[in-house]
C-alpha cells in the first residue's frame, strides 16, 4: 500500500483516534501521513478596507495557531519514525481534503467519526459522511 493516509486533524478525540490508526498503518506498510488541519472561511466580497486589514491579521493569526495545534501530533508521528507532512489551509474541509486526495499518489483518507443530528450523522459525522460522498480515494472512518 505505501502512499499517503490523509489524516484530518483537529485535535478531537475522532482525530486522534484516527491519527493513531493512520499512525499504526503507516508503521506496518511505510505510508507517509499528511496531516491536514482546515480553518472554515467565508469569503466577504463587500468589507471596508480597514475591515480587510483586520480580516488579514485575524487570519494570519489563526493560521498560526493552527500549525501550533497540530505540531504536537506531527512531533509524535516524528518520534515514531513515520514520514510526516502536513498542511494548514482555509476553506471547505472536505472540499480541500478531496483536492489534497488527488494531488497525493496512492493516497486514502482517514477520518474520525463523530456525532450529529440526523442519523447518517450520527452513525459517521459530518465531515466523514461528505468525504465519503466526494472523495476521489478510499475513505477509512475510525469509530
Amino acid at each position: 500500500m505505501p502512499g499517503t493516509l490523509i489524516v484530518g486533524f483537529d485535535k478531537t478525540e475522532a482525530s486522534q483516534r484516527a491519527l493513531a490508526f493512520a499512525a499504526a498503518a503507516a508503521k506496518a506498510t511505510g505510508a507517509t501521513i499528511h496531516v491536514v488541519h482546515i480553518l472554515e472561511w467565508s469569503p466577504y466580497s463587500f468589507l471596508t478596507a480597514q475591515e480587510l486589514e483586520e480580516r488579514h491579521k485575524r487570519r494570519t493569526e489563526e493560521l498560526s495557531r493552527a500549525a501550533e495545534l497540530i505540531a504536537p501530533a506531527i512531533q509524535s508521528l516524528e518520534a515514531q519514525n513515520i514520514a510526516v507532512t502536513s498542511d494548514v489551509r482555509y476553506g471547505h474541509a472536505a472540499e480541500l481534503i478531496c483536492e489534497i486526495a488527488e494531488q497525493k499518489p496512492d493516497a486514502q483518507i482517514v477520518i474520525g467519526r463523530t456525532g450529529g443530528f440526523s442519523v447518517a450523522r450520527r452513525i459517521l459525522g459530518g465531515m466523514a459522511l461528505a468525504l465519503i460522498q466526494a472523495s476521489p480515494v478510499p475513505v477509512t472512518v475510525v469509530p
